[in-house]
């Protein structure tokens, strides 16, 4: 089942990339008690994600917080070293680095893909959403290899 706005974001473990290394979270601490702006992608380091789903985000961290956004966060299934890595890559310091390293999060969402064909394995999707103390008040959901409705700029319409 796919998860949809109204519900609690299922409660599994993600990793923070942060420049101490590591960091173990479950899902439901993280996004308690704040509103996140959540964003995903197939995988870092590849074109559309570095070229403009993460760069989207970055200049417009300031837009969304302004909005009422404590924090904004990237996932993908990498490890967390990719996703530092990445962070670092595209000076997105704005950005909280969520690492799904073994898909646990996206499964659990049932926002997978099968990268196979590209020798990815399995993937989430891209898509965002926000997530308010837990709750998916909105989600966008990307079909194919489009992006039009994860963006920043679609997300800023939302808010």
């Amino acid at each position: 089942m796919t998860i949809s706005v109204g519900d609690k974001l299922p409660d599994t473990k993600l990793v923070k990339a942060t420049d101490n290394g590591p960091e173990a979270v479950q899902s439901a601490d993280y996004f308690a008690g704040k509103k996140v702006a959540l964003f995903s992608v197939p995988g870092a380091f590849t074109p559309t994600c570095s070229a403009k789903h993460l760069p989207g985000f970055v200049e417009k961290a300031d837009d969304l917080k302004a909005k009422g956004v404590d924090e904004i966060a990237c996932t993908a299934v990498n490890d967390a070293f990719v996703m530092n890595a990445w962070n670092k890559d595209a000076g997105s310091s704005d950005i909280t680095m969520l690492a799904d390293g073994n898909a646990d999060f996206v499964k659990a969402l049932g926002l997978t893909m099968d990268g196979s064909g590209f020798g990815m394995g399995t993937r989430g999707q891209r898509f965002s959403m926000i997530v308010d103390d837990g709750t998916v008040t909105e989600l966008n959901v990307e079909e194919g290899g489009d992006f039009k409705v994860s963006s920043a700029d679609y997300m800023l319409g939302q808010l």
